[in-house]
């Protein structure tokens, strides 16, 4: 149960070398000194609009409750350890309040037109725009992130209500040919039903808008079960929903941390519920597909990553390098497509890995995400920094060399790790198997293109993979052979509202954004009308 409860709120999916050929010798030194910190002193941030932090209550049926037992848990800044504010504790009678609630909604929400659910996410839409500081606020108050990343994420956020306000409208079934004669045949789109929602930390805007979109476009209602350690913009942006003139029952959201496990297994058992959507570890999104077959609901799991990130040695290095930073450092690494491994080939191998170290020592700051010009920010709880320190710990003790980083700053806070660089990365290390989930970059050499494909698909899952190439049929060639659901070529960054998002083998199933993301959320009925083809009456 203690392993359910971390990883239902967390995003996280979990011989000496000889020195002469895996390193360099253009970095002679250990860049262990990292010297640009800032200070974690900040004042308590503050909204403009004090209304949007609901403390103590969920929004369910229109209202703002609280937990029926009174409970609450505490939510806590992880760069500085002190309390943001506490948040209800539901529990299973709780959650089964918030679906009979959209159960309710739903038997009239799913006959809005689809123009009516457009103007409603429009609404919403816009007024994410409005309040985009308060909820650039909220977001790096209690993720950690800095205020530029916080920023674009509530843009990226707002930005799927605007695109599947466009979907909604445009919902289209097909006429078929009949091989009866005198049969008519088509088919219609219809709302699923009742949706559970269970979104990670990682990104508390983004997760939440991109589940949340396409249900309503489709016409469904929804119970969203926030995340333990980040609930309040979740809760903020249920705030916005109301103010849209969302119908009541319609949007959901509720808290628990200690409940957790109980509130997944009623959204994953309640036969009301019709289909699950949970972002977050592979482990987990097994056990709530073991306990969703006693209901045979509909499902979309996007799960853990160990993304491959290959350089040849006929790319664009500098671009590369970019690419890779832009990869591995977003949100310190804390995202399940961040590069997890990278593979360069052994004949540029030495001038990326200097040019790369350069830049993660000259470019990064780490502070906390409020101060101006930090870069990096905490890492969410302890036990990130647990994994992390392991990961750069075990790649030294089989031979790998620390260039940049590699330590904890504790100075800073508990939470606090340095961007770090390891050189002479091989496949018995834990970071080729496991996904660091932190601001850790491995470099792993390589010979042939047959070699680092093979590399790359040895794992039990297939999010993301990326790679670098001027060689226009390597590019196709290597894309197609990747065993992965999402590929970037020359890119480091795939995110995109227009772009459908998930994975393949134990990285999940099913897609989020895009025009197949509504889908996700519909049934297709088949419809067939016989005695037709009558000749015309006389």
């Amino acid at each position: 149960m203690a392993f359910l409860q971390r990883s239902l709120f967390s995003a996280s999916r979990n011989a000496t070398l000889v020195r002469s050929r895996f390193q360099t010798k253009s970095l002679p030194l250990v860049l262990n000194s990292y010297s640009r910190l800032a200070s974690t002193m900040v004042e308590v941030p503050k909204l403009k609009d004090p209304s949007l932090f609901k403390k103590d209550v969920c929004y369910v049926n229109g209202e703002w409750v609280k937990a029926q037992s009174g409970k609450t848990f505490e939510v806590n800044d992880p760069a500085t350890g002190k309390l943001i504010g506490t948040c209800p504790e539901f529990d299973a009678q709780d959650t089964k309040k918030a679906i009979d609630a959209a159960e309710a909604a739903f038997e009239t929400f799913r006959h809005k037109t689809g123009r009516e659910r457009s103007k409603l996410l429009r609404k919403w839409y816009d007024l994410m725009v409005e309040n985009h500081d308060d909820l650039t606020t909220l977001i790096t108050w209690e993720n950690g992130k800095p205020v530029a990343d916080a920023k674009g994420e509530v843009t990226y956020a707002a930005n799927f209500f605007e695109w599947f306000s466009e979907e909604a409208p445009r919902i289209y079934g097909d006429t078929i040919s009949s091989s009866v004669p005198g049969n008519r045949v088509w088919t219609i789109k219809e709302p699923v039903g009742v949706c559970g929602l269970i979104t990670p930390w990682n990104f508390p805007a983004a997760m939440i808008t991109r589940k949340v979109g396409p249900a309503l476009a489709a016409g469904c209602t929804v119970v969203c079960k926030a995340p333990g350690e980040t609930p309040f913009t979740a809760l903020a942006i249920a705030e916005l929903a109301h103010r849209a003139g969302i119908p009541a029952g319609v949007v959901n959201v509720i808290t628990a941390l200690e409940n957790t496990p109980e509130v997944g297994s009623v959204l994953t058992t309640d036969p009301v519920v019709r289909k699950v959507s949970f972002t977050g570890s592979t482990p987990v999104g097994k056990l709530l597909m073991k306990q969703c077959s006693g209901t045979l609901k509909k499902l979309s799991l996007e799960l853990g990553g160990n993304a491959p990130f290959i350089v040849f040695d006929d790319a664009d290095v500098d671009a590369a390098v970019t690419g890779a930073i832009a990869s591995k450092f977003r949100s310190s690494g804390q995202t399940c497509v961040c590069a997890n491994r990278i593979y360069v080939q052994r004949g540029i191998y030495d001038e990326f890995a200097k040019k790369f170290a350069e830049q993660v020592k000259k470019n990064f700051r780490v502070g906390n995400g409020f101060e101006e010009g930090v870069t990096h920010g905490p890492l969410i709880h302890h036990r990130a920094i647990d994994k992390v320190e392991q990961h750069v710990r075990d790649a030294e003790k089989k031979g790998a060399k620390v260039v940049v980083g590699g330590h904890k700053l504790e100075k800073l806070g508990p939470n606090f790790y340095e961007p770090t660089v390891i050189t002479g990365m091989t496949r018995d290390m834990a970071m080729a198997s496991e996904e660091t989930f932190g601001p850790v970059a491995g470099l792993f050499p390589f010979d042939t293109e047959d070699e680092v494909v093979k590399l790359a698909n040895s794992t039990q899952v297939g999010l993301a993979g990326y790679f670098f190439s001027r060689d226009i049929q390597r590019c196709v060639r290597v894309a197609e052979h990747l065993e992965v659901g999402m590929v970037g070529i020359n890119t480091g960054l795939i995110s995109d509202p227009a772009s459908p998002f998930g994975g393949v083998k134990e990285s999940g199933f099913g897609r989020e954004g895009s025009l197949y993301g509504i889908g996700e959320y519909q049934v297709t009925k088949m419809i067939t009308s016989g005695g037709m083809g009558q000749p015309l009456q006389k």
